[in-house]
């Protein structure tokens, strides 16, 4: 979901993506993938924004109730202020879930026919030895 009202309020304050980008210590690509709604923008990042805009959070503030495609992994993320543990949230999209559902049977099907293959390998090699 496009966050429309982040993008017309950063408009008015005449910021583009690498100023907000810069400010949230994060890349410009990441940014946008926010603005477009392809990336969840967190609770602290609201309030980072909503401060440089000079907005109330809620005026600049769009969730896609329909959205359910969060992933948590536990990790370690480095960051300017050090090193921080524990769960983060990102969002992936369907089709990537689905692509690499499909790429991974793909790889368990050459796994099998490179078991197969060795497994002849390995008879073929008895046979000779005899």
């Amino acid at each position: 979901m496009v966050k429309e009202k982040l993008i017309r309020k950063r408009n008015e304050k005449a910021f583009n993506h690498k100023d907000l980008a810069e400010y949230l210590n994060i890349s410009q690509t990441q940014y946008s993938r926010k603005e477009k709604g392809e990336v969840e923008i967190s609770d602290e990042e609201w309030e980072r924004i909503s401060k440089l805009l000079e907005a109330n959070v809620e005026d600049i503030r769009e969730t896609d109730p329909n959205k359910n495609i969060t992933n948590y992994f536990e990790n370690t993320i480095t960051s300017n202020n050090g090193s921080i543990s524990g769960n983060y949230y990102c969002n992936v999209p369907e089709f990537l879930l689905e692509t690499q559902k499909e790429f991974i049977e793909m790889l368990k099907k050459e796994i099998q026919q490179k078991d197969a293959a060795i497994e002849a390998l390995r008879k073929r090699i008895e046979e000779l030895e005899k």
